[in-house]
């Protein structure tokens, strides 16, 4: 079904540009770069004396010490330890929480507070496209280096000593703004490099005035669509993964809930990786670099079966940079050649489906999957990010990838006919320069 279905994209509802992709791109490593994600992501708000265990329950991570103003990347696994979804949560107070990023995590959290006995209150906020009302939150993000600078100006007082993945207060333009200190682009362990602001939606407008007014003198660029789906390649993020619910007699009752219209009826699976059996696409953690904040300090979905696997071989997230004589070659012969040519590389993002997933080859050896292809300005260089075999991690490493479907395209509707293109790729274990 998810093979079969059309090659289509998700709705940004903001220019794709301001300046250029590449501008904005090289505007959060050189002065900063300003985001307006108040409509592409979903925002579930949970509240009640049940809040903390609910998540706790729900969450790999630890929950001990979270609570008001505290922030961290959620992740939730299925009970078999594979992972379902993830996203950035929230502590707004003590008993409220806000859990924000992509459908699959919010699905997830809002049908386990239905279905369990919790004593908790739940708001959705749909992102714009799939909204039947209107968002109830706006949120910017502003990276690069000279954010905090940026940010004092706009409120007129110095940026307050907030700690990373901590919350903190400012005013700007004479309303009350919450700010989260993290990176999702930029310069990681500079203070102030990567800052998250949020408010009522109806204090939006006003707040981007104040911000677009004070970045002028630091040659802050607005970002568009396009430049901001690079952030994720650059920070190391996968944003999709197949989630683990579509097998198992545990979940159908979650498979039942759902909306058949949602992203997990919907989403397209490409890629040169082709298996019949979807497990095969399933992660752990471990393979999406989060194995670092599994804690096994109290009890949640998937504990057991992530207690088994803690101590067995894994996949490891690593950077692919794609060997440029090989791009170049699939550049000319898809858009110059004649006959049935390679799959098109798309500037900056080639991502031509929902879920695109490319055999990543050690000789004629499978060793991984790469996905979320593209170009960035910053290290001007083609890039994938990529799950592969922890004996086949090595950095600087050659590997093969395959792009393009094996069927040519023919099984999905809207992809032109192509060929299969090999392209060498060399391992990164950080972030390429």
């Amino acid at each position: 079904m998810l093979r079969s279905a059309p090659s289509l994209k998700f709705p940004f509802l903001y220019p794709p540009e301001y300046s250029s992709w590449d501008d904005e791109q090289r505007a959060w490593k050189t002065t900063s770069v300003l985001f307006d994600q108040s409509h592409h992501m979903a925002d579930l708000r949970v509240e009640g004396p049940d809040t903390k265990k609910l998540f706790s329950d729900l969450g790999v991570n630890s929950m001990a010490t979270f609570g008001k103003d505290r922030a961290k990347q959620f992740i939730a696994c299925s009970p078999g330890g594979r992972f379902i979804g993830d996203g950035i949560l929230f502590g707004l107070d003590d008993d409220r929480y806000s859990l924000v990023g992509g459908p699959l995590a919010f699905n997830w959290v809002a049908y386990q507070a239905e279905a369990g006995d919790y004593d908790v209150k739940v708001v959705k906020d749909p992102p714009t496209a799939f909204n039947p009302g209107r968002r109830q939150m706006y949120r910017y993000e502003l990276n690069g280096p000279r954010s905090g600078e940026i940010l004092a100006k706009a409120q007129g007082a110095a940026m307050p000593q907030i700690g990373f993945f901590h919350m903190g207060e400012l005013t700007i333009a004479g309303k009350h703004v919450r700010v989260l200190n993290h990176t999702m682009a930029g310069a990681p362990g500079l203070e102030n490099t990567g800052l998250e602001l949020m408010g009522p939606i109806d204090d939006g407008p006003t707040v981007l005035e104040a911000i677009v007014a004070a970045g002028e003198e630091f040659g802050m660029r607005r970002g568009g669509s396009r430049a901001y789906l690079t952030t994720a390649r650059e920070s190391g993020w996968i944003p999709l993964v197949v989630p683990a619910i579509y097998t198992g007699e545990d979940l159908k009752p979650y498979r039942e809930w759902l909306n058949p219209r949602g992203l997990e009826g919907h989403a397209s699976l490409q890629g040169s990786f082709d298996s019949d059996d979807i497990e095969d696409y399933y992660a752990t953690p471990w393979d999406l670099g989060y194995g670092n904040i599994i804690r096994f300090d109290h009890d949640f979905i998937g504990r057991d079966a992530l207690e088994r696997l803690a101590d067995q071989p894994h996949r490891r997230k690593v950077w692919l940079v794609w060997d440029s004589s090989d791009v170049m070659d699939v550049f000319e012969r898809s858009l110059f050649g004649d006959g049935v040519r390679p799959r098109i590389l798309d500037l900056p993002n080639s991502e031509y489906g929902t879920l695109i997933f490319d055999k990543v080859l050690a000789g004629d050896r499978l060793v991984g999957m790469s996905t979320w292809a593209g170009y960035t300005a910053n290290a001007r260089a083609f890039q994938s990010l990529a799950m592969v075999d922890e004996d086949a991690a090595q950095d600087g490493a050659v590997v093969t990838v395959l792009w393009g479907q094996p069927d040519g395209g023919k099984s999905t509707p809207f992809l032109v006919p192509h060929v299969q293109a090999e392209i060498r790729a060399r391992i990164r274990l950080q972030p390429p320069d």
